[in-house]
């Protein structure tokens, strides 16, 4: 049995696998990130991961046949050039690990390694093209054409949520006005939900958010499920603008299949019924005998791990 090290950074958390032959994690671990703080400290807190993972696995570090490393920000050839969410600039990960363990590494950005643990083993896995996306703080997502994954000329290609879908629309952290993510990530739904509980403060959702005291990209779902016209509106909104990222999406790529992730997916049919049909309106290839697949993301947070134990697939 051949083993694989996978790392996953997160601006909360550190999670570490060992990922089997099979794609299973076969074994664990979870340090606090404690992010911003030097890198330094962070290095040594994902080594300290490596080798608690690797106890657990009864295993040698330098026994895995390769590590991977998902990171947020732009990682290119063995080096995070820039992450916002770490503070990281330039840092040199790849090379400090692998000197470190001994072990062949590889680094790429969180979200590709997302997508390609669910191409390798979760809601892709047998497509030959194929993009995730993830609906969370912001809109990631991960391309993989011919089975490899795709990030551009510079290594920082795939930013599917800052493509403009409203002209002069919501601020976006990235600097640009109406960017996918401002509406159909999981911080856009509950600004949604915010502005029209607002507008509305009679209504079911308005209730919800008073009782619960915070607003979650769940509200206006549970509120359409008590039958809140307001509930109605918000969700058709979600979907009308998630729709339009989608399709965008499908007409550049065309993959076989399209595979979306994130807590709002845990709303299945109420989601996916009426947000295939709106893409399925919109696609170019409508009458083509051949349509994407739009699908759930099969892994939750395990993706990470297993895409970056598996990255050595994709070079």
């Amino acid at each position: 049995m051949a083993y694989y090290i996978g790392i996953d950074i997160g601006g909360t958390n550190i999670a570490c696998g060992v990922v089997n032959d099979s794609c299973e994690i076969i074994a664990r671990s979870k340090v606090k990130t404690n992010a911003p703080r030097p890198y330094a400290e962070i290095l040594e807190d994902i080594k300290q991961a490596v080798r608690l993972a690797c106890e657990d696995a009864k295993i040698a570090p330098s026994e895995a046949e390769a590590i991977g490393i998902g990171c947020p920000g732009t990682c290119n050839n063995g080096v995070v050039e820039y992450s916002n969410n770490l503070g990281f600039v330039n840092v040199p990960i790849r090379d400090d690990i692998q000197t470190e363990f001994g072990v062949k590494t590889y680094l790429g950005n969180d979200a590709d390694a997302a997508a390609f643990g669910e191409f390798v083993a979760g809601a892709a896995k047998g497509a030959t093209n194929a993009v995730a996306i993830t609906l969370g703080t912001g809109v990631g997502a991960g391309i993989i054409i011919n089975g490899k994954l795709y990030s551009g000329s510079n290594c920082a290609g795939g930013e599917i949520g800052h493509t403009v879908l409203v002209v002069d629309g919501r601020q976006c952290t990235c600097g640009r006005k109406g960017c996918f993510e401002t509406y159909s990530s999981a911080t856009g739904l509950i600004r949604t939900t915010n502005e029209a509980a607002q507008r509305n403060p009679d209504s079911i959702v308005a209730k919800l958010i008073e009782a619960d005291g915070r607003t979650s990209a769940r509200t206006a779902y549970n509120a359409l499920k008590q039958g809140c016209p307001v509930g109605k509106e918000i969700t058709d909104e979600f979907v009308k603008y998630l729709a339009v990222g989608i399709a965008n999406t499908i007409n550049i790529f065309q993959p076989d299949i399209l595979c979306i992730g994130g807590g709002v997916c845990n709303e299945g049919d109420t989601l996916l019924v009426p947000l295939k049909k709106t893409v399925a309106e919109q696609v170019y290839t409508k009458n083509s005998a051949k349509n994407t697949e739009i699908a759930v993301c099969k892994l939750g947070n395990d993706a990470g791990i297993i895409g970056a134990a598996m990255l050595y697939r994709s070079v």
